[in-house]
């Protein structure tokens, strides 16, 4: 029988080796940005075309190479960055595994031109499926500039599964920001079909992060700041009125390498806790310093996912260097032992204690009751000192806001329309609002307790349902068009959502770069409130993107519903409950949110005559 074990050739073995470390252009871009870094240069320049279908180009002005080394750097596992194995439990650079530009080449065509600043020539390489088609001498720069063209495009099912190209865009950017956060002292730009998205000139820290995430920031971050013979710590976090629905803003370098974990993630969370709210995630550019002999790099070829010796050691370092960060800074909440400056203005503080008024002062309850022994106990049984206030401890249900109660009135009226709201709140036709929450509704078998806002979801929901496969919703034009500016990734969001966003009601369009105006938007949304309703819808949207069994108009759908329905706290008055109710209930699916949840729990007399009976 013969033999069936073969050795694979060379361009399929690349192939398959691309898949782990090439998965989209962005992939290319982490790889060829990190190079570039690693040869030590100080400016990096980003080129793409087709969101990195058609091209991504990276060009620098970093030490070159020679000839040789412009051949070899195309091999499988060819590298500069280690010799041996003690090598890996020291690692500083970037990349070190020698895959990256073999796998680059072998699913798309490479271009390479490199100098050395002793060379008076150049090297010139193109390649092909992973064979290099030719190689020779050429006038270029000091540095190196290598582009990838025409990726996957001899494996076109890798590159039918690519995304649209303001989705893939968003992952270069992602990507690029990434390696521009770790190098501040680096200069970056980046240009997407010749216009340029980012220029980020040398500097701190944290110029490079305002430059990156808006302005709004410069005054909104804290320094973090630690050292100890184990590990340091340095960097910035966002004050808690930055922290979003999303994770966007989350950044932790390890040895000035992008990591991702989930453990020390926690511990920031754990450090805001009573600061921001359960769902909202804290801003971080977060720098950790240790030997890399207590760090594995070598669990991914992305290198994002990385072990610790002691994850404990970290968790408590990471956690008490923001605590203390927030605390010297006054963040964290503290008792306030400031006297109000109004009580200053009070008579008693300005005005002379007369003997007069001190006879008056003594014949008063309250002085007897303090000073008297015995006397904390014993309830004042005058007509003015009667139990009336009692409700005050409950809580009296805030009237409909359509019943028109004016702020001053005659006793007499305002007494009139007290005794008919209470008539009203017993007729079950009119329901009853539960702690601004919930929506009590009386049926022939019982009663029903509707959630307002996950109900106000569901209702909206549909509602732009309908509005993307029908009629487009109605527009409210603003008064005042707005400029809306958003970072280059938002920018990129919208621009992708465009159309549908329109038929739901939004009236933008594009004015520069990375900026809208804002002329109208739907009917149901606040005049005034259009770049917060916008900034909301996109946080939600970003949420919901890492739901990966949504297409982009189920989660614009869902993020609009989220983000415009009433929320808890919310007074509402009798018509607003009713048409909560009756849009419910004719829903197509009434009893459940987008999300899941339920949108009211239903409660029979049976049942109730039950609870009560138990004790008989």
């Amino acid at each position: 029988m013969a033999d069936i074990i073969n050795l694979l050739p060379d361009n399929l073995a690349n192939q398959i080796a691309a898949g782990e470390v090439i998965q989209r252009p962005a992939s290319a871009v982490k790889e060829l940005l990190e190079n570039a870094v690693d040869a030590g240069a100080t400016e990096i320049q980003l080129f793409i075309k087709d969101a990195g279908k058609e091209l991504v180009q990276v060009i620098d002005n970093g030490s070159g190479m020679s000839d040789t080394d412009a051949r070899m750097c195309f091999e499988r596992h060819a590298t500069s960055k280690i010799r041996s194995i003690d090598d890996l439990f020291h690692i500083r650079t970037m990349g070190f595994r020698g895959e990256a530009l073999a796998s680059i080449a072998a699913v798309s065509q490479v271009e390479l031109k490199t100098r050395r600043a002793g060379d008076e020539l150049g090297t010139f390489i193109e390649i092909d499926n992973s064979v290099i088609k030719r190689q020779e001498p050429c006038q270029t720069a000091t540095g190196t500039s290598i582009a990838m063209k025409n990726l996957f495009f001899n494996v076109p099912a890798r590159r039918n599964f690519l995304k649209s190209n303001a989705a893939e865009m968003r992952h270069i950017v992602d990507e690029f920001i990434r390696v521009a956060l770790a190098f501040p002292q680096l200069q970056f730009s980046l240009n997407s079909n010749g216009q340029q998205m980012f220029h980020l000139e040398k500097g701190s820290l944290k110029q490079r992060i305002v430059s990156i995430l808006g302005q709004n920031y410069n005054s909104k971050l804290v320094t973090v700041k630690e050292t100890t013979d184990y590990m340091n710590i340095h960097g910035f976090v966002g004050k808690p009125e930055t922290a979003k629905k999303t994770r966007g803003d989350q950044f932790f370098f390890v040895n000035n390498r992008f990591i991702k974990s989930s453990y020390l993630n926690h511990a920031v969370m754990n450090a805001f806790t009573e600061m921001i709210p359960g769902d909202s995630y804290p801003l971080y550019v977060l720098f950790i310093d240790l030997d890399p002999a207590h760090v594995d790099i070598n669990v991914h070829p992305t290198k994002q996912e990385i072990k610790f010796d002691d994850e404990r050691i970290l968790y408590a370092f990471v956690q008490s260097a923001i605590k203390h960060a927030l605390a010297q800074f006054s963040v964290t909440p503290a008792l306030d032992f400031d006297l109000d400056p109004g009580i200053q203005q009070l008579d008693a503080l300005t005005q002379p204690f007369t003997e007069q008024k001190k006879v008056q002062s003594a014949n008063t309850s309250i002085y007897k009751t303090f000073t008297h022994a015995n006397q904390a106990h014993v309830i004042d049984k005058t007509s003015s000192s009667n139990l009336q206030h009692w409700k005050e401890l409950y809580g009296e249900p805030a009237r409909p806001d359509n019943d028109n109660v004016p702020q001053e009135q005659p006793a007499s009226t305002a007494s009139v329309i007290d005794e008919r709201w209470q008539e009203a709140a017993t007729d079950h036709k009119v329901p009853v609002q539960v702690h601004q929450q919930y929506i009590l509704s009386q049926i022939k078998s019982g009663f029903i307790l509707i959630d307002q806002r996950a109900a106000h979801e569901r209702i909206l929901y549909e509602r732009y349902q309908k509005a993307l496969a029908e009629k487009p919703m109605a527009t409210q034009q603003s008064l005042f068009p707005q400029t809306l500016e958003l970072i280059p990734a938002d920018a990129l969001v919208v621009t992708e959502m465009l159309p549908d966003l329109q038929a739901l009601g939004y009236d933008l369009e594009p004015f520069g770069q990375h900026t809208f105006v804002v002329r109208g938007t739907p009917a149901d949304i606040q005049t005034g409130n259009e770049q917060a309703s916008i900034e909301g819808l996109l946080e939600q949207f970003k949420h919901f993107s890492n739901e990966l069994k949504h297409n982009r108009r189920e989660r614009l759908v869902r993020s609009m519903a989220r983000n415009n329905a009433i929320p808890p706290g919310k007074v509402l008055g009798t018509r607003e409950m009713q048409n909560i109710i009756d849009e419910l209930f004719a829903c197509s699916t009434p009893n459940v949110s987008p999300g899941g949840r339920f949108t009211f729990i239903s409660f029979k007399l049976n049942d109730l005559e039950k609870m009560f009976e138990r004790g008989m």
